[in-house]
């Protein structure tokens, strides 16, 4: 009682007997009002950098192969007469995202309207991940955690393009925020909206089935987060009935098998990576500091740790370890973890008290001030790759899933304004040859899809017998890309030679600048196409 007494004579003292508010209380009110106004200031220009690196330049270069299927998708639900014979609508991924694109390509929308799309998925999960670490760590870890996700590299450069991923994990992040409010608060409904948030997920993109795995591992090691069966089984349920359109949709309409033989495929298809692929690439496109103070704080507050750092690292380590040992591997495939990475960033920063201190070699160092300084230089090696990413490239060598390609969308257009009505194509591989489709509206297969149909991604069609086809004057047009080149020297070579044995002559180029031997800029051709004739 003695406490509480001693607060209500604080608390009376702070107040004059007119009711007027006390010198020491107003001054805590306008330290309060100053902080909040900084506060704001700071969650604002959050956010104007967020927006400016995720649409700097952002039409520059047309659509990669990935972008100009989904794009292709969405136009062919919206009954696109152009797009809709290249682009059947069901492939290999559900359709949530599609759908909702196809309404911008209703209303006469192209290129710039799809990307601004993913940007708004990308802007949406920078707001999820303040929203998140606010409420695990409080409000500075909130701000520092968005301020590296808004940042990061690897965020910025897939939410610049139309691509699944950036969807799935603006959902994802969602499902995080509610089985940490679940956590908090022990309310079912949270645990039911994690249920329906990673329904969304899934329908984004299949890959986001993983989440059970997090949310699993996470309910198996956290003793003292309490779930009854009858709330885990409503959670599923919600989860199946947003996720059930997609199948339903696919078996009505008789697509059962398309979906069926691209999963036997991805089961059974070679790696198309090595087990370093994600060591050699993510860790600098998240950020190499963003994971180190990510570390450095779960290591310095480990003694602390609760059931919040499980959620966080169960989070990131489901995904990590599932593609690291799965065969197919993609640059954008490790996103969902990064919510998470920025999270504990953000935490590592945020959440030490102003006015502790620590000793380092006898030096007394003020954690607050090390903190601000450390946060600085976390932004600071965000900002030059970021900037860099964000440049339309001009290399003739391509990743993935990290950007448009050089080119291509002019390449395509000049076959839609040039090559006649009903010619055939054939490309390098199917990744040209799907950009090809979507801006040339000319049928394009690719020389290195198998025709064998247990070698092949089942989404793309082969040529059985290149040769004949060229002999016949089935196929009128060959195109030719370095981007594909760099990749498989063989099949160039044997696109080369079909080009030579039926008198191929170049008739439309595209290149980019580049620096020869002596240190000259130089054009050097990235596509070309050729006329070639039995």
């Amino acid at each position: 009682m003695a406490v509480r007494t001693d607060e209500r004579v604080q608390q009376t003292a702070l107040v004059s007997v007119s009711g007027r508010v006390a010198p020491a209380s107003a001054t805590r009110l306008r330290d309060d009002a100053k902080t909040n106004v900084l506060f704001i200031a700071a969650l604002v220009g959050i956010a104007v950098a967020a927006v400016f690196v995720r649409v700097w330049q952002i039409n520059a270069l047309g659509f990669n192969s990935d972008e100009s299927v989904y794009a292709g998708q969405a136009a062919a639900i919206a009954n696109n007469a152009d797009l809709k014979p290249f682009f059947p609508i069901f492939r290999a991924h559900p359709l949530l995202f599609q759908t909702v694109l196809s309404l911008g390509y209703r209303m006469g929308g192209g290129d710039l309207t799809a990307r601004l799309l993913a940007v708004a998925t990308g802007l949406a999960t920078v707001y999820l991940v303040f929203a998140t670490a606010r409420l695990l760590y409080g409000r500075k870890a909130g701000l520092a955690a968005a301020l590296f996700i808004a940042l990061m590299p690897y965020h910025v450069i897939v939410t610049r393009q139309v691509l699944l991923d950036g969807p799935m994990v603006m959902f994802a992040t969602l499902s995080l925020y509610a089985v940490a409010r679940y956590s908090m608060t022990g309310r079912a409904t949270w645990l039911y909206v994690a249920g329906g948030a990673i329904g969304l997920t899934v329908i984004s993109k299949e890959t986001g089935a993983l989440l059970l795995g997090s949310v699993y591992v996470f309910l198996a090691l956290s003793s003292s987060i309490r779930v009854r069966a009858r709330d885990i089984a409503i959670s599923l349920f919600v989860m199946v009935i947003v996720v059930a359109p997609y199948p339903l949709a696919v078996l009505f309409s008789g697509k059962s098998s398309t979906g069926q033989n691209y999963l036997a495929w991805q089961l059974f298809r070679p790696p198309n990576h090595g087990l370093l692929f994600y060591p050699t690439n993510v860790p600098e496109a998240m950020g190499y500091l963003v994971i180190v103070a990510a570390i450095a704080g779960f290591w310095l507050h480990r003694r602390t740790s609760s059931w919040r750092e499980t959620l966080l690292i169960a989070w990131v380590a489901v995904p990590v370890v599932f593609f690291e040992l799965w065969p197919v591997k993609g640059f954008q495939y490790l996103l969902p973890a990064a919510p998470a990475v920025a999270i504990l960033a953000g935490r590592a920063v945020g959440s030490w008290s102003p006015n502790a201190a620590f000793h380092v070699m006898g030096i007394s160092l003020k954690a607050g001030g090390c903190a601000a300084l450390a946060m600085l230089i976390i932004t600071a090696s965000l900002i030059l790759p970021a900037w860099h990413g964000i440049q339309p490239s001009e290399s003739d060598e391509f990743l993935a899933g990290s950007g448009g390609v050089p080119g291509g969308r002019e390449a395509g257009l000049w076959v839609n304004a040039n090559v006649p009505a009903g010619a055939t194509m054939l490309a390098l591989g199917p990744s040209m040859a799907n950009i090809i489709q979507f801006y040339g509206h000319r049928k394009a297969y690719g020389l290195s899809v198998s025709p064998n149909p247990q070698h092949r991604n089942p989404s793309y069609e082969a040529v059985a017998n290149p040769d004949r086809a060229l002999r016949n004057n089935d196929i009128q047009y060959v195109v030719w890309d370095a981007f594909s080149a760099s990749r498989s020297s063989f099949f160039s070579n044997s696109l080369l030679r079909y080009v030579a044995r039926y008198h191929g002559t170049a008739v439309h180029q595209e290149s980019v600048p580049a620096r020869d031997a002596d240190g000259s800029t130089i054009q050097k051709p990235v596509i070309i196409i050729y006329e070639v004739r039995p």
